[in-house]
């Protein structure tokens, strides 16, 4: 018999814990104790047994040179990466003291936690420190990068309804994906699409420039940026003059038709021409051919809310199946997030109940503007948190954000794999562990299934799982709530209502055995939600007009919050809202800044996830900027030269790619990028002000200039 041990192989039910819609079941694979690989679950209906270029070598980023291995202490200047190693028991100290001394002298909303979906687990992901901070009366963090526009709209018309359930798409005679890019962000649901496609479903792409989505379609539609509420509105223009009303849907299950009939009769395709530059022959034809395919669905992309006016054309688009009765049918409808289904108790994972009477919020939109001080806080910011997220590269206004980190009375606490963009600002950076490192169940917000995560390695180094970080920090901090005694899988019992209807035949251990769960919520060829209206609102109907609604303005727990004022009106019914950065409707700024920029998702990153990963950035290629060719001959650049794309907020460098794939007046340059890498990113022009409805971003409603060459940057700011 050999001396050598045989090697033992096994394998776990993982769940990509990236903030994309598909949640794929994957499987870990594992070798004496290490991640090896990972591929999806072939057994899942969305996954198919295959994964995204992003996740396909997952076990690549577990085991990548430069993780972060043990808790460090900054040692030189902010920024500069000079750390130390410390213990986790002096890096908890320093931090709790620290917190403590800030209570006591200016009160707990001088802190501030700031997290997003960088993990998209219950437990450790988006809301896993919420209580901890809602324990201590910290400042809220109202976290409104992605979907909340998107969401006001929605629940407006139709409410929490999971709409058209992504496999029914199989079925669909006509399907639009509008303002989503699914070959990029979306991949496993665009499989379904292609699936239908093959039988004969007409499929069409609306979307400003030709995305990869875009050139699979059998009809791409290309609206100026900001614009899709116009289109909306003239489908409706059409669908109502030409009689294609399914008039029994709309007189039993809507609210509003008469109104929104009159609002639409002014919105003929010849006005919407003007605005969005679509022929209006072509709008007919668009309007006729989704009315009468009968199953028609729509997938809306969180892209439509990027611009000011966005939710608005959220609204218009979310009336548009009931104006002609696309529900009654089996992959009819809209898909906004099906998210709405899931039986998560949000309330139990955040604990809104602990928060304090009179606590300030601070958007994360205009994170910049809080640390500053531009913005009014009657409690100066001494201290935050950031865990899950990467402030200097997704949020806007990124040039005011590093000014605030480079305060010297900012004490700044990071949980990161990497030492990151934000990270290099830190007082004290905390190793995280990654996916295969913790159990957990991972939230699902593009389709109607429960995805398992096992914990099936240790994590490398003193790396921790966020939970176990808040478990140690309460201890320390004196917090005695049951909480925060709680193991991961006692938090998952908690954290699911499994009593519910959705959960029947499922549990933590049906989980655990075989990783994934579909919701009790309807079968995708037979399910037609709202056949019969039923929908979730007051009044079971969906609402082309709403009264008395207000905006939105951080959740149902607002009126707790210091200052608190009620949002403002909400025009009753849906219409197009233009953009507030636009040659139309900025001119003045357009003559200095006359290029409207879109900044989709890469498609080799995740937001900046893998940004840093060599392989990753050698398949997305390095930063750049697609350029129509007139625009540039006008600016003398070519191909390939090195631009520096700019405004009064900000700049970045990257190389020009000319392409047929922007038409005029518009650039694109892709998300993601590491600051450390490259000469500023996108985000350094883009504006925090909020859109039309949620305080939701304005990212795709910015005025750009594009000049040859890097030399001063700042110079060409001013």
């Amino acid at each position: 018999m050999s001396g050598t041990q045989a090697s033992t192989k096994r394998t776990a039910f993982g769940g990509c814990p990236h903030d994309c819609p598909d949640t794929c079941s994957m499987i870990f694979e594992i070798e004496d104790d290490k991640l090896v690989g990972v591929r999806g679950n072939p057994d899942h209906p969305m996954t198919r047994g295959s994964l995204c270029v992003k996740l396909n070598d997952y076990e690549k980023r577990h085991h990548h040179p430069d993780r972060l291995l043990y808790p460090l202490k900054r040692i030189g200047p902010k920024g500069s990466k000079q750390f130390k190693r410390i213990s986790w028991d002096e890096a908890l100290s320093e931090i709790t003291d620290r917190w403590k001394a800030i209570i006591a002298d200016a009160g707990p909303h001088a802190i501030m936690p700031n997290s997003y979906l960088g993990h998209q687990g219950l437990v450790h992901g988006l809301n896993g420190g919420d209580a901890f901070f809602n324990r201590m009366g910290a400042t809220v963090c109202e976290r409104t990068f992605c979907g909340e526009g998107s969401c006001t709209a929605w629940l407006l018309t139709v409410g929490p309804t999971a709409g058209v359930d992504p496999e029914s798409y199989l079925y669909s005679n006509y399907i639009v994906i509008w303002g989503c890019n699914s070959v990029s962000t979306n991949l496993h649901h665009w499989h379904i699409v292609k699936e239908a496609q093959r039988k004969g479903a007409k499929v069409v792409v609306i979307d400003p420039y030709t995305s990869r989505t875009a050139k699979e379609a059998d009809w791409h539609i290309a609206p100026k940026p900001g614009t899709d509420g116009a289109l909306a509105m003239a489908m409706m223009n059409v669908i109502i003059a030409e009689g294609l009303v399914d008039q029994d849907y709309v007189d039993r299950y809507t609210v509003g038709y008469a109104e929104l009939a009159e609002r639409a009769r002014t919105r003929t395709p010849e006005w919407a021409e003007q605005i969005t530059g679509i022929a209006a022959d072509d709008i007919r034809r668009f309007a006729r051919e989704y009315a009468k395919a009968g199953a028609s669905a729509i997938r809306m992309g969180v892209a439509l809310e990027r611009n000011y006016g966005g939710s608005q054309a959220i609204r218009a688009i979310s009336c548009l199946p009931a104006l002609t009765g696309a529900w009654r049918h089996v992959g009819g409808g809209v898909t906004q997030f099906p998210v709405w289904e899931h039986p998560y108790k949000f309330d139990v994972i955040c604990r809104p109940d602990l928060i304090p009477e009179g606590t300030p919020v601070v958007n994360i939109l205009q994170l910049g503007r809080a640390l500053t001080g531009e913005l009014d806080l009657k409690t100066k910011l001494q201290s935050m948190m950031v865990w899950n997220t990467n402030p200097i590269t997704q949020a806007p206004e990124t040039d005011k954000i590093i000014k605030g980190l480079l305060r010297d009375d900012l004490f700044l606490v990071v949980a990161d794999h990497f030492l990151t963009d934000t990270a290099a600002y830190a007082d004290i950076v905390l190793p995280a562990a990654m996916g295969a490192e913790m159990e957990d169940m991972i939230l699902s917000w593009g389709h109607l299934y429960l995805t398992y995560n096992a914990k099936c390695v240790e994590p490398p180094g003193e790396a921790l799982p966020n939970n176990e970080i808040f478990r140690r920090l309460a201890k320390l901090m004196g917090y005695t709530e049951e909480n925060f005694q709680w193991s991961d899988s006692e938090c998952l019992e908690h954290y699911v209502d499994w009593s519910s209807p959705a959960c029947e035949g499922a549990d933590l251990a049906y989980l655990r055995e075989h990783g994934f769960f579909k919701l009790k919520v309807g079968s995708a060829d037979t399910r037609a939600r709202h056949r019969e209206g039923n929908f979730p609102t007051p009044s079971g109907k969906c609402h082309f007009r709403v009264e008395g609604a207000t905006n939105f303005v951080a959740g149902p727990f607002r009126q707790m919050y210091e200052g608190f004022q009620p949002g403002e009106a909400l025009d009753e019914l849906p219409d197009y809202v233009a953009s507030r950065e636009s040659p139309e409707s900025d001119p003045e700024r357009a003559q200095r800044f006359p290029l409207n920029i879109i900044s989709p998702k890469s498609h080799g990153f995740l937001n900046s996830c893998y940004a840093n990963m060599d392989d990753k950035i050698k398949g997305q290629g390095e930063q750049f900027v697609l350029i129509n060719a007139r625009d540039a001959d006008e600016r003398g650049i070519m191909n390939a030269d090195r631009v520096t794309v700019f405004n009064d907020r900000g700049a970045f460098e990257s190389v020009a790619r000319i392409s047929t794939d922007v038409g005029p007046g518009i650039v694109v340059a892709t998300l993601g990028y590491w600051r450390q890498l490259n000469n500023g990113t996108v985000n350094c022009i883009s504006s925090a002000e909020f859109g039309d409805m949620g305080h939701s971003p304005t990212f795709s409603d910015n005025l750009v200039q594009v000049r040859r060459g890097t030399n001063d940057v700042a110079a060409q700011v001013a």
